[in-house]
């Protein structure tokens, strides 16, 4: 008997009949042997919803009650998912966050896991009940309603069977694996089979939707395999594990994009010690995440400091950046929302060299103006403007012979 953790999003459960289909592949996996712990995530559009109707409330809602507000959603479908298996004739018991409890730290819409209790679920586990729990959720040591960010249902899925000491972590979602770039704005993408944690850690970090960056950062902390697959079929996903040696000869593993970014510039900031502190302590204070930081050569004392952050944390970024610089006596700030971050990924980047060039090269090409660079040993990222993002993830993708004809043609 194996112990099973899977994960269900949004769009598994985005309707009754696909909550049905959930509860009969969940069904299938408990006949055949296996205990089953089951995370979901809110109905496809519920958790918009609800945020929507926050920021018809006012424009900066207390972060305590949207917490409490958001994690609304998946009460919503454990309840659901755990009717229509006892409908089947099965075992359900269903379990919001406190409930277990899963506990987290106090930063609200980010909070972060310390720790599962495990007791509750494993003795429903040994009465033969599947466990539905809330994913996206847990509390604090106070006892408020804490939530993991977006995609934190993954996070919850990976943070239990690592708690659980699961056999396996199965992330449901509505694509069967992770590709080499999104399929829906390239149709010729390929999937991958297995990838590393690594490679996973950059591409969720730089805007593939598959996993949360925080659940493979559990995952690899905790080696939980995790496979990636659709709720759909039945065809094996990708597997998110270990570097082996067979990845390390792919120089670009996948090309992603992220559009829920935007760059803020201070002009003219006094160039001396202790002005990039007074500058980005305030975000950190206001758990403001800053992406990319470049600053320009100094010319008679002073510099210009650009920066990304997310777009959902930019109004709030301007208006404390806004202040800072004032304080700072920098020259004035300025901003733009419409950029994307384009990035190419692959462990194989460590020993080969030209790949960057080659990206800089194919995006000249086609008149793709470059705003800002990042590089780590296992990726290099670009800010463009992001009328140009299609066009960049495309031409990348093609320059890389990342498509299915070139990797079947290999």
């Amino acid at each position: 008997m194996a112990l099973v953790v899977q994960k269900y999003g949004g769009t598994s459960v985005g309707t009754i009949e696909k909550i049905r289909n959930v509860a009969r592949r969940v069904a299938r996996t408990y006949d055949d042997g296996n205990d089953v712990v089951v995370i979901v995530s809110a109905m496809a559009g519920e958790t918009n919803k609800l945020v929507a109707l926050a920021n018809e409330i006012c424009e900066f809602p207390s972060e305590r009650e949207y917490d409490v507000l958001v994690a609304t959603g998946e009460q919503v479908t454990i309840a659901l998912l755990s009717m229509c298996l006892q409908s089947m004739g099965y075992k359900a018991k269903s379990y919001l966050g406190h409930q277990i409890p899963i506990l987290t730290d106090s930063s609200y819409s980010k909070a972060r896991i310390e720790k599962i209790e495990d007791k509750k679920i494993r003795e429903d586990l040994k009465n033969g009940t599947i466990i539905v729990v809330a994913g996206f959720q847990g509390t604090d040591k106070e006892g408020n309603v804490t939530t993991l960010g977006r995609g934190g249902s993954d996070t919850s899925a990976v943070a239990v069977a690592a708690g659980l000491k699961a056999d396996v972590c199965e992330i449901y979602t509505d694509v069967d694996g992770v590709y080499t770039t999104d399929p829906r704005m390239v149709p010729e993408a390929s999937k991958i089979e297995k990838i590393s944690y690594d490679e996973m850690l950059e591409m969720a970090s730089l805007g593939a939707k598959v996993l949360q960056i925080r659940s493979v950062e559990f995952a690899k902390k905790y080696d939980v395999v995790v496979h990636v697959r659709s709720s759909f079929n039945d065809n094996p996903g990708t597997l998110v594990m270990k570097e082996d040696a067979d990845m390390e000869t792919v120089l670009v593993s996948g090309i992603t994009y992220n559009k829920d970014e935007a760059k803020i510039s201070v002009m003219r900031v006094p160039d001396k010690p202790g002005i990039a502190s007074k500058l980005f302590s305030p975000l950190s204070h206001a758990n403001i995440t800053v992406d990319m930081i470049i600053q320009n050569v100094s010319h008679e004392g002073y510099t210009d400091l650009t920066f990304t952050v997310p777009r959902s944390d930019f109004k709030k970024a301007l208006k404390i950046v806004e202040e800072t610089a004032s304080q700072i006596g920098a020259g004035g700030v300025a901003s733009d929302e419409n950029i994307a971050k384009v990035s190419i990924v692959g462990v194989g980047m460590r020993s080969h060299s030209g790949i960057a060039s080659k990206m800089f090269q194919t995006l000249s090409q086609e008149g793709i103006n470059i705003q800002m660079i990042s590089t780590s040993e296992i990726k290099v990222s670009c800010v463009v403007d992001s009328k140009y993002t299609e066009l960049a993830v495309r031409v990348l993708h093609d320059a890389f012979g990342l498509s299915r004809k070139d990797v079947k043609a290999e």
